[in-house]
């Protein structure tokens, strides 16, 4: 047995002692669920350097990277250790998966690399902005950070160990964690999951009765089974829901109307915590509530005979924070609607709006609301998503961008600062998608072989509203997406874009009413990270990071 000496002693750089008391790095991220990989970091300001101190339990090599989506490829990277003759450093950067090449500029800098009880401490810097093309340019959004390290200072292929991470650097939501505090879990029951490629299980339940308002601080996932499990969510049901019940999800059972989001998890993600101003209310006057879980089971391999008894564990404690959060979806209607895409496309958009002028219909008075994070979402096709946000017609912000949008990592992300929607502002949400591989038309639906195009925002003060979502009127597109020619494409999905809009606003007791005439509007270039004359930018870091790691979201909602 493996002495647990070492996993205390790195938990101890990274929680106590003087390290933790570094004002020049105050910020901090386990970067994996084991807690073996710590990383802290700080910064003076956005213009100048920015400091990290990877802490790892190892005395082999270790290597950190900055990443466009979680992967190798593209990715700036530096790999240091303390090997037999002093220490080793460089600055280097990935082409694919293999040895990263040493980078003729070397941005980083070491600060210092030591070995103690068993684990290897690297500080080292950078410029937040280099402008070198092979550097990962910082900015103001999330990045996807990566690690890997061996067990010797001979550099080779890491095996499992390594992972990836959403971090906000420069925008940084520290969180504190109630020291009183208890959980509710909300899981399956050993149920049978079937050889189905894609099946969807649904169980409503109630939970113990709190009498009164607690705040849900934190979502941790309980997984079993982690090749099949895609996402779960957890949605409060409308009081007409009464009874419960635990079988496939959307076979016209009452429970399929509960659409309130409460909390989710995605593939990629790890546990979530809120920021500390901020809670999900649980409780009180809705202590009799129920709710429903839903787990997406991905099974391509179709597996037979596996039991599973996976889903969420909710840390709620009865100290209320300022804030009572609300997610609301965005974006296109899922589901039996027709917006069709076309095969052997490598490029095509879909578009969703949302014009808030409306939710006055529904609310009175509109108050502001303050969105502090964004879950973007499509499935397998989709390689970018942007949610612009519009006032008096012209876009004044990004809610989101991933402009390198993977599938396998789905988080909910901070956006680092508060957006502000006033009433009567738009958000349009934007889905790139590459359908070269296809040879049939894509449509829009539940299984992963479907598509989604979805941003979740999550908000205060919160209010009855849990869609705002939209599809285009197409009476008017004569052109059937099967066969459309490949020179027709963009003419087809340029005329999706200027169909009328029917937008759907839905509230939490799945009452829904639609609006006709939306329209789409432009959304602005995305913003580039560097500016460099005659060199190409390799990278467009995403818009979106992840707080923690569980997602709070992944709902869609279907009008029934």
């Amino acid at each position: 047995m493996c002495s647990p000496l070492p996993f205390f002693s790195l938990l101890l750089i990274c929680a106590t002692g003087s390290w933790a008391m570094d004002v020049t790095m105050p910020f901090m991220e386990y970067l994996d669920q084991e807690q073996l990989v710590c990383l802290k970091w700080g910064f003076d300001n956005p213009a100048g350097d920015i400091t990290f101190q990877l802490a790892v339990n190892t005395t082999g090599w270790v290597g950190f990277g900055l990443s466009p989506n979680g992967d190798m490829k593209g990715s700036d990277i530096v790999i240091g250790g303390v090997g037999s003759s002093g220490s080793y450093f460089s600055d280097r950067y990935a082409t694919g998966n293999s040895m990263p090449l040493e980078d003729a500029q070397q941005s980083y800098t070491l600060l210092s690399m030591r070995e103690n009880e068993g684990q290897t401490v690297m500080t080292f810097k950078r410029p937040i902005k280099t402008c070198d093309d092979k550097d990962f340019q910082i900015t103001a959004q999330p990045i996807k950070l990566i690690f890997a390290y061996g067990k010797t200072d001979e550099i080779s292929y890491h095996m499992s160990r390594r992972g990836t991470k959403e971090v906000n650097l420069l925008n940084y939501m520290p969180k504190s964690i109630p020291t009183n505090s208890s959980y509710l879990s909300a899981t399956v029951d050993n149920i049978i999951v079937p050889s189905n490629t894609t099946y969807y299980h649904c169980k409503v339940m109630q939970f113990p009765k709190l009498n009164t308002k607690h705040h849900i601080y934190q979502i941790e996932p309980v997984i079993e089974h982690l090749d099949l499990i895609h996402h779960m969510l957890l949605y409060h049901c409308p009081p007409k829901v009464t009874e419960p019940y635990d079988k496939p999800c959307y076979i016209g059972d009452i429970g399929d109307s509960c659409f309130g989001i409460v909390a989710s998890w995605g593939v990629g993600g790890g546990v979530y915590e809120l920021p500390e101003n901020v809670g999900i209310p649980i409780g009180g006057e809705k202590s009799d509530a129920f709710y429903r879980l839903e787990i997406h089971y991905n099974n391509p391999e179709r597996k037979e005979g596996i039991k599973d008894s996976s889903g969420l564990r909710l840390h709620y404690t009865a100290k209320l924070r300022q804030h009572d959060v609300g997610i609301m979806t965005t974006g296109v209607l899922p589901g039996s609607v027709k917006y069709d895409i076309p095969p052997k496309a490598n490029q095509f958009h879909t578009y969703g709006i949302c014009n808030t002028a409306y939710f006055s219909k529904f609310l009175n008075p509109v108050p502001d609301l303050q969105v502090f994070a964004v879950f973007l979402h499509t499935h397998l096709a989709g390689t970018k998503v942007r949610a612009g946000h519009f006032r008096n017609e012209r876009q004044i912000d990004f809610l989101g961008i991933d402009e390198n949008y993977n599938f396998d990592l789905q988080q909910a992300v901070s956006l680092g600062s508060i957006k502000t929607i006033k009433q009567g502002d738009e958000i349009v949400v934007e889905c790139t998608y590459n359908t070269t591989n296809r040879a049939s038309v894509t449509k829009m639906g539940l299984a992963t072989t479907n598509e989604m195009c979805l941003a979740f925002l999550f908000y205060y003060p919160v209010i009855n509203i849990t869609s705002c979502v939209s599809i285009p009127d197409t009476k008017g597109v004569l052109i059937d997406a099967e066969k459309i020619p490949m020179d027709k494409i963009t003419e087809y999905e340029m005329m999706l874009k200027k169909a009328p809009q029917y937008q759907a606003i839905i509230n939490s007791n799945h009452n829904a009413n639609l609006f006709p005439n939306g329209t789409v509007r432009d959304l602005m270039k995305t913003p580039a990270a560097c500016q460099i004359r005659n060199t190409s930018n390799r990278f467009s870091t995403s818009w979106i990071v992840n707080l923690a790691g569980i997602i709070l979201v992944l709902l869609w909602i279907i009008l029934m």
